[in-house]
């Protein structure tokens, strides 16, 4: 009677654990399910401060504004930066804070049917062009918020023409980009343009370029941020992803000590 009773148990006990395991593979399916659901960040207008982050569903995709906050700075915040000097960001324009086309153009990087943000019309060697500008995702709200941490300073190899023009539009009237700096301030280097950082701050210990060519600040890859370049794509979040950093370096004394560490990304686009 006993060994009867064993035995029941471990037929009991086996059948137990290959319900388990049954069990146990399907949740892991389901939770491989879920990850590969898709995030979509909204590329739709909203107030100032006010960002879109994505929620999870499926096939309804939902979105819910959140902000990002600048909290008033404690006293030993307050206290660092009256010791440090005010840093320079310099910004470049094409496929870091916009992207353009122009009338004739064969192959273009936006998809048909897309309106841009603004039409510049200009003329280059007496001929007349219009330019289709798309400006990155957030780029009005990055603008904002880095104008209150630091001089803000285009720096761009495009013409003069089209750069003050683009200056113009991004700036709004709000007096955050002043200082500019074109083609004719860059120097020709091997079939692209480099841009001497020197020429804009003598203290290379408190200005930064923020640059999707690392051709452009060869000479200077110590006070640089890489970023990856842009053409079309609505859900791009390069720009908020850069706040909490350029959040923080406003605070050191050399931005060298912290931008130095990140020489290896600079190989990435």
């Amino acid at each position: 009677m006993l060994k009867q009773l064993q035995m029941g148990l471990r037929a009991f006990l086996l059948l137990a654990s290959r319900v388990w395991t049954c069990i146990c593979f399907l949740l892991k399916k389901q939770v491989r399910a879920v990850s590969q659901y898709t995030l979509v960040i909204t590329s739709e207008r909203v107030p100032a401060n006010i960002l879109s982050v994505p929620t999870i569903r499926k096939q309804v995709v939902q979105h819910q504004p959140v902000k990002y906050e600048i909290f008033p700075l404690s006293p030993l915040s307050r206290h660092r930066l009256s010791i440090v000097k005010r840093k320079v960001l310099v910004l470049d324009l094409d496929e870091t804070l916009i992207h353009s086309h122009h009338d004739g153009v064969v192959r273009q990087t936006v998809k048909p049917g897309t309106p841009p943000d603004f039409v510049l019309k200009v003329t280059i060697d007496r001929h007349p062009v219009r330019f289709f500008v798309h400006k990155r995702p957030h780029v009005d709200f990055f603008l904002d918020i880095v104008s209150q941490w630091y001089e803000l300073v285009v720096f761009t190899a495009s013409m003069e023409i089209y750069g003050a023009a683009v200056a113009d539009k991004l700036d709004n009237n709000r007096g955050i980009l002043q200082r500019r700096f074109y083609r004719q301030h860059c120097t020709p280097d091997l079939g692209s343009y480099t841009k001497d950082l020197s020429a804009i701050c003598g203290d290379l210990s408190s200005v930064f370029i923020l640059d999707n060519s690392p051709g452009a600040y060869r000479a200077y890859p110590d006070n640089a941020i890489p970023i990856k370049s842009w053409f079309c794509d609505p859900m791009d979040t390069a720009l908020l992803n850069l706040l909490p950093v350029l959040d923080a370096l406003r605070f050191t004394q050399d931005v060298r000590s912290v931008l130095s560490r990140n020489l290896h990304l600079h190989r990435l686009w």
